[in-house]
């Protein structure tokens, strides 16, 4: 290794090794071994399933924040919690009213909320994950399905919440329900899925289908693209 890389001392599960300044959590746990086998999304998996509790020495405060974002520090202390067992509800979507007194008749436990923003200060999304629970115990289904819109479900709010609820779940709940009955219709899409029913794509997709990996590849190198700016 470049003798100009400076390496740091981080501790694993309890387990100290040196890495590289400047990889995240992430890359030094792949830098020391470790593979998260419940993959994320950056790892062909899915977003929020690198979910870290870290402190440091002599500093036994917890912080909380996604492998993929945070970036290792000098003397930290690293713990993983790619899943949090928490239970989440059965339900047709198709069956259900988009208003507040379905999401609290399937999560019935959200009314235990006292508003300490514990979860708040555990998302390492810095979502107001307190607010759009008042939100949702108030029936404002659009307001949660804002707040919560960039959640990656992954399960530290749950995790720190001293009442045991389980604040992305029920955030979901009203996402689905938002996008079911309360979203805006798109003419466009609408329009689209009437194409596509029609059959007008049928003879392209079969030539798609038929095509091997080199003509797919050509096709895919030759599209017209909106340009970046």
């Amino acid at each position: 290794m470049s003798e100009d890389i400076k390496l740091i001392d981080v501790y694993i599960m309890g387990k100290h090794y040196k890495v590289p300044e400047g990889l995240t959590i992430m890359t030094a746990l792949e830098y020391c071994g470790y593979r998260l086998v419940r993959g994320v999304g950056c790892r062909a998996g899915f977003c929020g399933a690198c979910a870290t509790v870290y402190n440091f020495k002599n500093d036994p405060q917890l912080r909380f924040d996604l492998a993929c974002q945070k970036t290792v520090e000098q003397d930290m202390y690293l713990a993983q919690i790619p899943f949090f067992p928490a239970a989440k509800a059965i339900y047709d979507i198709e069956k259900l009213e988009p208003v507040g007194a379905t999401v609290l008749s399937i999560y019935p436990l959200m009314e235990k909320c006292f508003g300490c923003n514990t979860c708040t200060k555990a998302c390492p999304q810095e979502l107001e994950v307190m607010w759009y629970m008042s939100d949702a115990l108030r029936g404002d289904i659009p307001e949660v399905m804002n707040k919560s819109f960039d959640c990656v479900m992954c399960g530290l709010c749950a995790a720190r919440c001293p009442q045991g609820l389980v604040p992305y779940n029920y955030a979901l709940l009203c996402r689905r329900l938002y996008g079911r009955y309360l979203a805006p219709r798109s003419k466009h899409l609408d329009d689209r899925i009437k194409e596509i029913e029609a059959g007008k794509y049928n003879a392209e997709i079969d030539k798609l289908k038929k095509a091997d990996k080199n003509e797919l590849q050509r096709l895919y190198q030759s599209r017209d693209i909106e340009a970046a700016y």
